[in-house]
This record gives C-alpha cells, structure tokens and sequence, in this order.
C-alpha cells in the first residue's frame, strides 16, 4: 500500500496540505475526525478509544482501508503508526510562530495576543496527546521523509512537491495492502485493543473441545478470552495424489479465524518436525494459493501468552503448559 503521512504543529495548515495531497494524488484522505467516526463503524457506536488504544485501533482501521485505497493519513503521531512499510512516505509541515499565530488569526477570528496564547494552549495539547498515545511528546526531524515550511508556500505548494517525491518513490504504482498482510494486522491489533477491552461487534462462541495436545487449548483459551472467532481443524487439504488421483497426503491447519479468513498451524522448536510443517505450508500454499495460513512457531506463541497478558489468566496448569511443554 502507499500511506503518505502528514504531520504539523498547530497552525501550520498541514490538514491542508493533507487535502491538497489526497486530491493530486486521487488518494483517500484520513484526517483525525474521519479516524474516530470509523472507530464507531468498527467497534460499536459509542464505544470511546482512550488515547492509549489510539495507534493499535488506528492501524486497524487504516489496514483496512488500505486494502481498497492508497491513504493520505493526518492525525496526531501518524508518522509512528506504520514504520516498516516499503510504501511510506512521511512528511513534517512547520512554520514560523508569527506564521503560525496570523493563521490562526484569520481562523479564529481573534487578535494576536489571544492568537499566541492559542498557540501556547495547543502546542501544550499535542504533546501531552502524543505523549499519552506513543510514550512520546514529539518525533525528531530524522523520523520524517521530507520537512516543508510552509511560511513562503501555500499548501497547494508543499503538496506539489510532496507529489514529486510520491512520483520519485513510485508510490503510486504500488500494489495495495494485500489480504493476508492485513489479517495478519488485524489478528496482532485485536490482542492489543482487548487489553483495553475494545472488541469488534459480536462475540466469539466459547467452545468445548477435545485437543491433540494441551497447547492447542491453550492457544484456544487465548482466543476465546481475546473473543477472536475460532474453529479447530474444519479442513483438510490434500497436497499429494498418486497417478490415479487418490490422495496420499494431506494438511489440516491446526486453527481458522473465520474474521480473519486466517488458518493458524502451531509447530515445535524441534527442527525435525518444524522441517516437515514448513513443507506441507509451502506446498499447501503452493495448491492453494487464496489460502491465507500463519505459522505460529513456539517462541511466537510463547510472546502471544506473555506479551497480552493471558498467562496469569488462565490456571496455574494450563499456563504451565504453554510455558514449559512444547508444541505437537
């Protein structure tokens, strides 16, 4: 996907820019206001996200997104949002403060003395609103892509040039986000939104299985408790035949996120076995290539009960199990 974020100091006009840009580019805009109407189409009308939960329902929302659109994104800290993308593009707006207080004349109608108290009150708001959503009140020059000074350019100006370097990186021509990387997103970002007990509409149904082996309980209490919608091996699929069509072989992922069109299989550190899951993945992927399957590995597992905090939840027993056993 191609997300071009901007950034700016209060003032500077750089939702203007965000504008200018989304409409040159024929982008979808996201600005701050668009980001907490969707917060309510995708997890329930009403449903408040304090600032702590920010970045984790946001990129949801974005990843979303993004499967359908190429996104200009301007919200507070959306430079910090999605770090590790090829198609990101990450521009900082600033300006003079005498800039920055005549703007904000003309907008709020006001006189410079109350313009530059303005000023003062809102750069004080965005650092505290940064702080309290990143851990951070600010991001160095360095994190951002290009710098624009917007105190000789309008904003139709700044997003010219922002396009050039949008054509330079080829940002255009990208593919978007694809299905799998998005429910991979989507999977990461529900465990974190439910330690904020966030969770989308609906409810998973909570199950009574038998299990091959204890870590696949496991692995279906996390679920059930983060209400993530499961089913434990509803398919097969055959990846080997003999010269007369009769299956050989077959796979059967160990999990599906129905949500997520998502199929989990659970592997061991022990390389022998984890030899032999990663092929039948490979030619399951090769067979089937609209089959969306992670490979959970024992130290991702292990981070999934630690990093969201279920071990504590589950009994004694059962989390011993997923700490010290290893995986089928």
């Amino acid at each position: 996907m191609a997300l071009i974020t901007i950034s700016g100091q209060p003032g500077c006009r750089h939702e203007d820019v965000a504008r200018s840009l989304a409409r040159i580019l024929r982008f979808e805009l996201v600005t701050e206001s668009r980001l907490r109407a969707l917060f309510g189409d995708a997890f329930g009308e009403g449903v408040e996200v304090p600032e702590n939960a920010f970045a984790p329902a946001a990129v949801s929302v974005i990843a979303r997104l993004a499967t359908e659109h190429h996104l200009v994104l301007a919200c507070e800290g959306a430079e910090l949002l999605f770090k590790e993308f090829s198609g990101l593009l990450r521009i900082c707006v600033v300006a003079p403060e005498s800039r920055r207080i005549g703007t904000l004349m003309l907008e709020h109608r006001i006189d410079r003395a109350a313009a530059r108290a303005l000023v003062r009150k809102l750069d004080a708001e965005q650092r505290a609103i940064r702080k309290e959503r990143f851990g951070r009140s600010s991001s160095p020059p360095q994190l951002f892509d290009l710098v624009c000074n917007t105190e000789l350019l309008e904003p139709e100006g700044v997003a010219e040039l922002v396009q050039s370097a949008v054509m330079r990186r080829g940002l255009a021509e990208i593919g978007l986000l694809s299905t799998p990387a998005e429910a991979h997103l989507q999977f990461q970002v529900r465990l974190k939104l439910s330690r904020y007990g966030i969770q989308v509409p609906g409810h998973a149904r909570l199950k009574d299985r038998g299990f091959v082996h204890p870590s696949e309980e496991v692995f279906a209490n996390l679920l059930d408790f983060y209400r993530v919608a499961w089913d434990y091996e509803p398919r097969s699929f055959p990846i080997q035949w003999d010269k007369d069509g009769r299956v050989l072989e077959a796979f059967t992922p160990d999990f599906y996120l129905p949500e997520f069109d998502l199929y989990v299989e659970l592997t061991t550190m022990k390389q022998s076995l984890v030899t032999k899951k990663n092929r039948k993945v490979r030619l399951l992927r090769a067979i089937y290539p609209d089959v969306n399957i992670q490979v959970f590995y024992q130290k991702d597992f292990e981070n999934l009960i630690f990093k969201y905090g279920l071990a504590e939840r589950l009994s004694g027993e059962t989390a011993q199990i997923g700490r010290h056993r290893q995986l089928p």
